[in-house]
């Protein structure tokens, strides 16, 4: 499969000049690590710096048809975008007939409308300050020509109503759903009945009625009476496509738990797991660090669920396809990092270990894709005896790398051809010497739902790939 870069977007709008650290950092960088800023973080938050540290994209979505796709920053602000190439160009068939080129069928979008969801925010009883970044986007279903979104920050998550008025698009928020969770907000997910969500922090896990937003039911609760008992925090959670009482989440021990909601209020139980055991030998000082999921996502059918997390304990695993009649292990396994086991103690020294990298699936389910440093991602192929492993860059002049064996996949990046090195103070190593950039890294990207494209995040840039 041959990928095509579309085109590219910039956030480009500056407001402010200094950087804003967030006071109260994620419960599980705590558990695992004590805060503290050195010379490489230094030398990272130049590097955001140059680039406008709130342009910074955080969140990517597309809406169940694709047509539209949502882009959050670290600014608090969301931009919508429209396709526009399933629209009827107006032209007659004989117009048509005498071109000498055919239409362009590859997907393109055009910017719509963007407002700002959230606002930086001080808590005066914590004495914490609370990011505007948004974290998650989340679309819901249309009605009368209207589109409607779910936006969240650390603390608080808000309903958007965006309607067109005259010549213009007014966005309007419809519910602020507030004051329902202690830590930091790491996922939202849609009910599949169109009026329930849940929203998950490190901690607790809670499920909210679109129309009512002083009430939610705390479903999960992972809190120990005792904190210096925790073990393990909340990572990522998501509804099942199809079934409404159903619903996965992930935690920073690298299992995956699905829970049905109709066997009682409060699912202290689960009715699957799915972890992998440690290698006997393997354990070592990064190990429950690495383990951590940073994203889960449900195939289209439901019957899959695809996590991320850094490397695995055996062997190596960036990404991880789970079928969920089988809890034993995962269905497939594909090498993202495992050239940078050596270097775990520098990663852990500049923060690098703790990125979350997020995943996500093609519509039709056969093939998998998640990101990297130096602002590459890679897109693997998940059907039996597929060979597929292409790598990408984003950028605005991409280097295409192919990674692709005759026989069975090696699913690493120790065969990519040379990385163009950006300005990094450390570069890492590949096992073929090539530098990496620790400073550029493409965390976020979405699939869109029923074709072979790509949207993903580069800083404050959006880049779309299609195949």
């Amino acid at each position: 499969m041959r990928w095509s870069q579309l085109r590219w977007a910039r956030h480009s709008r500056w407001i402010g000049n200094s950087l804003r650290y967030l006071v109260n950092e994620p419960l599980e960088k705590k558990f695992k690590k004590f805060a503290r800023m050195n010379s490489s973080m230094q030398r990272s938050c130049m590097a955001i710096s140059s680039v406008g540290f709130i342009d910074i994209i955080s969140a990517i979505e597309f809406d169940k048809t694709g047509d539209h796709l949502a882009t959050g920053d670290r600014g608090g602000r969301v931009v919508l975008f429209e396709r526009t190439d399933t629209k009827d160009p107006g032209l007659s068939r004989r117009d048509l007939e005498r071109m000498d080129y055919p239409i362009s069928r590859h997907p393109e979008f055009r910017y719509k409308t963007e407002f700002q969801s959230h606002e930086p925010e001080f808590d005066y009883l914590k004495s914490l300050e609370i990011e505007e970044k948004i974290n998650k986007i989340r679309w819901c279903q249309t009605a009368n020509g209207a589109l409607f979104l779910l936006s969240t920050n650390d603390k608080t998550i808000k309903f958007w109503k965006v309607t067109s008025q005259e010549t213009s698009l007014v966005a309007r928020c419809r519910r602020v759903y507030a004051h329902a969770h202690d830590y930091h907000i790491n996922s939202i997910s849609n009910n599949s009945d169109g009026e329930t969500f849940i929203s998950a922090d490190d901690l607790r896990i809670n499920l909210w009625n679109l129309e009512i937003s002083n009430q939610s039911f705390n479903i999960v609760d992972v809190k120990p009476a005792n904190m210096e008992d925790l073990t393990e925090v909340i990572t990522s959670a998501e509804f099942h496509p199809t079934h409404c009482n159903m619903l996965a989440y992930s935690s920073s021990k690298g299992s995956i738990r699905l829970i049905d909601l109709r066997r009682s209020a409060l699912c202290d139980s689960h009715s699957k797991l799915f972890e992998e055991p440690e290698a006997p030998g393997s354990r070592s000082f990064f190990t429950e660090i690495i383990a951590s999921i940073s994203d889960i996502k449900f195939a289209k059918d439901g019957r899959y669920i695809l996590s991320r997390d850094y490397m695995t304990i055996k062997i190596s695993l960036g990404c991880q396809l789970w079928d969920i009649n089988m809890d034993s292990g995962p269905f497939a396994t594909f090498q993202v990092h495992e050239y940078l086991r050596p270097k775990l103690c520098d990663l852990y020294e500049n923060d690098s270990i703790f990125d979350k990298f997020e995943c996500c699936l093609s519509g039709d389910g056969l093939r998998v894709a998640t990101g990297s440093y130096s602002n590459l991602f890679r897109v693997f192929g998940c059907a039996p005896g597929s060979t597929e492993a292409t790598t990408l860059e984003a950028s605005k002049n991409p280097i295409r790398r192919q990674v692709q064996t005759p026989s069975r996949p090696s699913r690493s990046l120790s065969s990519i051809t040379r990385v163009v090195r950006r300005g990094a103070e450390t570069p890492g190593v590949d096992a073929n010497g090539n530098s990496l950039d620790f400073t550029t890294k493409l965390l976020h990207l979405a699939w869109h739902p029923a074709e072979n494209s790509i949207a993903c995040a580069a800083a404050n840039s959006l880049y779309m790939y299609y195949a």
